[in-house]
Parts: C-alpha cells; sequence; structure tokens
C-alpha cells in the first residue's frame, strides 16, 4: 500500500481517526470471515464482557501475530506502514484481536480510550494506533464503531469499570459530546479504520439480524515500550510483509486446513486490564 498522503496525515492528526476503504479485497476478507467462523480455537477461547446493561460482548484475543493468515493481516506493509508513518517511529504488535458481535446478541462497548486501558500497563505515552478491519458490513443498525471527532486531543481521561469493561468518565464524555462532532464508522468489509490510542469510541448493541465482527491489531512504538510487565508484550521486532502474503497465507490456509497460525492469549478470560481500575 502507498503511505498516505499529506492531507491524509493532516486529517488523522485533527481527527485522531482516518478510514481507508477498500484496504482489503473481496477474496482476501471473504477468506478471512471463513476462516474465523470455522476456527473451533477462537470459538472456545473467546470471552465474554458484560456491557454494564446484562448484554455480552464476544472477544478473542493473541498476542503476537505467527506466520498463519492471522498474523498476515497484522503484519502486512498496507497497515504496518502506514502505522508508522503516522507515529514516526517503528512499531511492534500489541496484540490482535477478533470482536464477535454477534446478531440480535451482540452488547455494546462503553465509551472509552485504548490508552484508558493500556495505560495501566506501564506505558509512559499514548503512542498507539489501532486498525479496526471490517469483516461484516458495520452499520448504525448492527452498532459500528462510534468516535468523537479529535477527542484524541483531550490526553487520557480517567476511567472506571463499567460492567466487565473500562470505561471513560461521563461527565467528561458528555461535555466533549457537546463540542465535538459525533461520527458513525459505517464500513463495508475490507474497509479498514486507523485510530489513535486517546480516540473516545464506544459501540451500541447489535440488535439488529446480522452479525458485526472485525478485527483489530494494536500497534505500540518502539519507543514507548513498558516499563513493567503486563499481559501484553513488551517490545518484540515485528516482522513486515508484503501485501501479497494475505491472499497466500488465506489460501494456503484452505488448501492444507491449516489454523489460523496464532495462540489464543488466556487473559482474554479476565481482562486484566480494565480488572487493574478495580484496584485503584
Amino acid at each position: 500500500m502507498k503511505l498516505f498522503t499529506d492531507t491524509q496525515v493532516r486529517d488523522f492528526n485533527r481527527d485522531g481517526f482516518l478510514i481507508v476503504r477498500r484496504n482489503f479485497n473481496e477474496e482476501e476478507i471473504s477468506l478471512l470471515a471463513r476462516a474465523s467462523r470455522e476456527d473451533k480455537a477462537m470459538d472456545q477461547s473467546a470471552a465474554s464482557r458484560d456491557d454494564g446493561k446484562g448484554q455480552p460482548v464476544r472477544l478473542a484475543a493473541w498476542n503476537h501475530p505467527g506466520n498463519g493468515m492471522y498474523g498476515m493481516f497484522a503484519r502486512c506493509r498496507r497497515i504496518v506502514d502506514p502505522v508508522e508513518q503516522l507515529l514516526e517511529d517503528e512499531v511492534y504488535h500489541y496484540h490482535s484481536k477478533m470482536i464477535l458481535k454477534d446478531a440480535r446478541t451482540g452488547g455494546a462497548w462503553a465509551w472509552h480510550q485504548d490508552y484508558g486501558y493500556w495505560y495501566q500497563n506501564g506505558c509512559l505515552y499514548p503512542d498507539f494506533i489501532s486498525v479496526s478491519t471490517a469483516v461484516d458490513p458495520a452499520t448504525k443498525l448492527n452498532g459500528c464503531m462510534q468516535v468523537l471527532t479529535g477527542s484524541h486531543k483531550m490526553g487520557r481521561v480517567n476511567h472506571n469499570l463499567t460492567g466487565e469493561q473500562a470505561g471513560a468518565d461521563m461527565e467528561r464524555v458528555n461535555e466533549a459530546m457537546k463540542r465535538l462532532p459525533l461520527f458513525h464508522c459505517e464500513m463495508n468489509p475490507g474497509d479498514s479504520l486507523f485510530f489513535h490510542a486517546n480516540l473516545l469510541h464506544c459501540s451500541a448493541a447489535n440488535n439488529s439480524e446480522h452479525p458485526r465482527w472485525s478485527l483489530i491489531s494494536c500497534y505500540n512504538t518502539k519507543h514507548n515500550d513498558p516499563y513493567k510487565d503486563s499481559h501484553h508484550p513488551r517490545y518484540t521486532p515485528l516482522s513486515k510483509v508484503d501485501d501479497s502474503e494475505v491472499l497466500r497465507a488465506a489460501r494456503e490456509r484452505f488448501k492444507n486446513n491449516r489454523d489460523g497460525g496464532v495462540e489464543f492469549a488466556p487473559f482474554n478470560r479476565t481482562d486484566n486490564s480494565a480488572r487493574s481500575l478495580a484496584k485503584q
């Protein structure tokens, strides 16, 4: 993938997010959708987070990208190179997760900043970017991500437990909503959303007849190497791959009946980043 234009970089720095349409083609994303839905290990490892209203949100997570198809999505240059461009440093894979927001049952995600979680893990700076790629269509009806445009400039907001999730201080969120535009990140399969770790975002429950699965890969900068151990890795050099490796690995997955090539992290059964807030 080409790097972002100067205009795109300015837009990201102003808004805190950027959507790249058709970042992955139809075959790449359809094979990812098929593989993840057939992945018994992913299904068995997936944990539920109560959204504070009695509805669960399911997700499966892994720390190291590996050499299988999931790893190729996280390691490909069309993702990693623009992330490094925006953060102006080498990045490493902090973790990835598949959000399994199923039809009629997928709960909401409370308003939060990713750094609201990761601050607890010994990271001094909010110098992370996450990339969320739509596996299914993401619409207002099935609970697409919502963001407060420009909210990354507010700095880190205090977070507290909301159900089993970390939620931002709603007094500040409500005030921010009076000043900042709310944007619904509606996306087609294969679209990718790049967003800053301090961007306030949430998603509504999925009360529709259509699932909304998404693959999110999170990247930390080398200079932001955590000063203490946590359930996410310290700096681990990331070996980038050419974009063509995504489709090659996806086809290989079904040709040889391989799995996704990652070890699902045991921490996804208890959200340690969120639970640490209860100790404060």
